[in-house]
């Protein structure tokens, strides 16, 4: 006999709860955890800092990484998209979504899973995560930052 797991919402027809939701989507992820982040980014990861400006402001920037707010991320990183980023180039990308704690960050990798962007992944415990890790300087080692802030210097 086989079981089959049915979400509890399903079980009594209530909607979906927001625990609910975010289970599905954590499901969905192969999500990373802070001491995993340098050698994602040496392979090539590009991580991607979704927490609001204000939230930035207050909590302290991600150096290195890509600041796209929650509100334009599927636009700026689906290769389909005529809003892309110049660095949304297949859905191969592997992106890492940052927020202030891991929650949104998995509801937002697990929206550009759904569109085929299947190695889309969030950081487990944000960027709080980071920073008690000691790793907030780690994006400054992917190589987009390194070009631009080459740029930057010579300009």
């Amino acid at each position: 006999m086989s079981t089959t797991l049915v979400a509890p919402a399903e079980r009594t027809g209530a909607p979906k709860t927001i625990d609910d939701v975010l289970e599905e989507a954590r499901a969905q992820l192969d999500r990373m955890y802070a001491f995993e982040l340098p050698a994602a980014i040496e392979r090539g990861a590009i991580v991607v800092d979704i927490r609001p400006q204000a939230q930035r402001d207050r909590e302290g920037t991600l150096l290195g990484a890509l600041a796209i707010e929650r509100n334009v991320l599927e636009w700026r990183c689906d290769p389909t998209s005529s809003a892309r980023i110049g660095l949304a180039v297949d859905h191969d990308v592997e992106w890492v979504i940052v927020c202030s704690e891991g929650y949104t960050s998995s509801l937002a990798a697990a929206a550009l899973q759904e569109l085929g962007i299947h190695r889309a992944t969030d950081l487990v415990g944000g960027y709080q995560a980071l920073k008690a890790a000691g790793l907030l300087g780690a994006a400054t080692r992917a190589p987009h930052f390194i070009r631009e802030a080459r740029t930057v210097i010579t300009a």
